[in-house]
Parts: C-alpha cells; structure tokens; sequence
C-alpha cells in the first residue's frame, strides 16, 4: 500500500512548512488527487488517521478533490476527458493524446493557527 508512504510525505511537507511559518496547530489540508492516479482516496484517509497522531496535524480535517483525466489530443488538436491512462482520444479513436490532468497529486493548501 503506498498511500501510506505518500501521507507520511504529505504530513512530513505540512508540519515543516507550518514549523517554519510560526503556526501553532494545522486545522485543515486540501489535496488534490487526479482519479488516473492510482491512489485510493479511502485508503490514503485510513492512513492519514494513524500518521497524523502527534504532529502539528494531528486534529487536522483532511480534504480531497479528485481531479479529473483531461488530455490533448494531437489529432483533433483540442481537450478531451480521459477515462483511462493511455486510454484513446473519446472523439476521434486515436490514441495519440497527452495527458494534462488526472494523474497528479498535490497539496492545494492548508489552514494553520
């Protein structure tokens, strides 16, 4: 399960930022996670509860956005929603689109006191 080790990485990045701006306690973090890729919400949630126990995030609300697959299609040369990664371009068949959106994971902001 690497949701685990990616909400230790966030916890880590979170509580140091907040070290270094003076915060006292972490209230919320938004993080937005692309439906491409490959992190199960559920248990990314799961993890946070045990992770975050005795850090500066520790009553901390956690918020996810799942973001949608997006992708450029080179050959109808416009954005198209991607349901699947490498899946094909949903207008033209083709599969000669990059993907722009979906696959991240990121921390959109958190609210400190």
């Amino acid at each position: 399960m690497h949701e685990m080790s990616l909400i230790e990485s966030v916890i880590e990045i979170v509580c140091e930022t907040a070290r270094l701006n003076g915060a006292r306690r972490i209230k919320s973090v938004r993080l937005d996670i692309g439906v491409l890729s490959h992190v199960d919400s559920d248990a990314l949630l799961f993890c946070y509860e045990a992770v975050r126990r005795g850090t500066l995030a520790g009553r901390a609300k956690l918020e996810i956005n799942r973001i949608a697959g997006e992708a450029w299609c080179l050959d109808c040369g416009k954005t198209v929603a991607l349901q699947e990664r490498f899946g094909a371009c949903p207008d033209c068949g083709r599969h000669r689109v990059q993907m722009t959106a979906g696959d991240e994971l990121k921390i959109r902001d958190m609210e400190v006191i």
